[in-house]
């Protein structure tokens, strides 16, 4: 049974601090009586049984007290500084990049960034094995014009280290007014040594689709992010595949990084049966989520293919891993990203935040997305030097694929 304490913090401190001396006692009820606080302690057990509780938070007022009394400019440190510290290194315990803590300046200019313009280089970043990596770079942007790569290791900005920096700081550092430099330590596998990119801020646009028809009636869509434009423009694309006569797809997810998760599930709704499983979010209870599809599913039957790399992430792992397990489209290119946690901004008293990993993402197949990512059917690695129109077997192989695919199966045409 879970019991709520309460405790005079003034004697807790004392007593901590002095053992059960009888003048540390009676100091630490003195000080109780003249300045009384009152705290409530989550998460004691096993009170009633005279044995001790499992989280001793004696330890902690002690080491409030130690640095009070003790620290040189003690003085210069605001307490309520310390205690944004002491939760932040609550949140660090947890050892998950995703986790973070905002104090409320921190999250005023959090909200600001989501929600408005910014200056930056056109790059999502995240977390691979405790360190700062470019997830993709964006088309178009100044990011994929200076030559970063998904998964590149960023080791410096502005020649300052990214070790124990959180996303969100990192992303803090290399956002700026446009028309700025940053410069970026990179680190890649083809690399002897890291390289330094310096890069011109710039307001960032980022692109969402790319539609083409292809010879023998493929459609080729690249899908580069799953933002609130995305229904209305793939509708349209999807309008000139019809009109074109279409008989198989290329689904380009490569340098993907994600976005709105409703978004990539109506976009599952044009390939799979309506109530078809997308995904699965699963949380601490135990009573997974389910999402569905619920599109008309004009393409349930056309022969299709999807294209992945590291840079896919997030949404576009879950569309992928669904498209893969509930209607057998092959996966070509490169070993997704892995981003497979969901976070909630949860709101503090005073203004302040926690951005907590709340759930993870479970595919229809049983495969939890944070374990590594979305290996491919066929992998096809790109190119040393990149890909680029005329060079890109990755794109290669998905055409020729799937044009088997059309041959085999006899696929009808597919028309308005």
């Amino acid at each position: 049974m879970k019991l709520r304490t309460k405790i005079v913090l003034g004697v807790a401190i004392l007593i901590a601090i002095l053992g059960f001396s009888g003048s540390g006692l009676i100091l630490g009820y003195r000080i109780g009586q003249e300045t009384p606080k009152t705290i409530i302690i989550h998460g004691l057990t096993n009170l009633d049984a005279g044995e001790p509780p499992a989280t001793d938070f004696g330890t902690f007022w002690q080491a409030w007290s130690v640095i009070n009394q003790n620290y040189l400019r003690d003085k210069d440190v605001a307490t309520q500084d310390k205690v944004y510290g002491a939760i932040r290194g609550l949140v660090g315990s947890l050892n998950d990049p995703y986790t973070e803590f905002f104090t409320p300046t921190e999250n005023q200019k959090f909200q600001a960034d989501v929600q408005g313009d910014f200056g930056g280089i056109g790059a999502e970043i995240g977390m691979k094995k405790g360190g700062v990596v470019v997830i993709a770079p964006l088309k178009g942007t100044p990011a994929m014009q200076a030559g970063l790569k998904a998964g590149d290791q960023i080791l410096k900005i502005n020649a300052s280290s990214t070790e124990g920096l959180t996303v969100d700081e990192a992303v803090t550092m290399i956002r700026g007014p446009k028309g700025s430099t940053v410069t970026l330590s990179i680190y890649r596998d083809s690399f002897d040594k890291p390289k330094d990119f310096k890069i011109v801020r710039d307001t960032i646009v980022v692109p969402t689709v790319d539609f083409e028809m292809k010879d023998g009636g493929i459609a080729y869509v690249q899908v580069y992010s799953f933002n609130a434009n995305l229904d209305r423009l793939f509708y349209n694309a999807m309008s000139q595949a019809l009109k074109g006569g279409v008989r198989g797809m290329v689904l380009d997810l490569r340098n993907n990084p994600g976005g709105y998760l409703d978004v990539a599930v109506d976009l599952a709704g044009w390939f799979l049966p309506r109530g078809t499983l997308v995904v699965s979010e699963a949380e601490r209870s135990g009573t997974p989520q389910k999402l569905s599809a619920g599109g008309n599913a004009t393409f349930a039957n056309l022969p299709l293919v999807v294209l992945i790399n590291q840079g896919s992430a997030s949404a576009a792992e879950i569309l992928a891993g669904a498209l893969r397990d509930d209607r057998h489209a092959k996966l070509i290119g490169e070993q997704s990203f892995g981003k497979g946690t969901v976070q909630d901004l949860i709101d503090l008293k005073d203004g302040s935040t926690i951005k907590v990993t709340i759930a993870h993402w479970v595919l229809p197949g049983g495969q939890v997305l944070e374990n590594g990512g979305l290996k491919p059917d066929i992998e096809v690695k790109a190119p040393k030097d990149g890909t680029t129109k005329d060079n890109d077997p990755q794109l290669e192989k998905a055409l020729e694929t799937v044009r088997g695919e059309v041959n085999t199966k006899q696929s009808p045409l597919y028309t308005l």
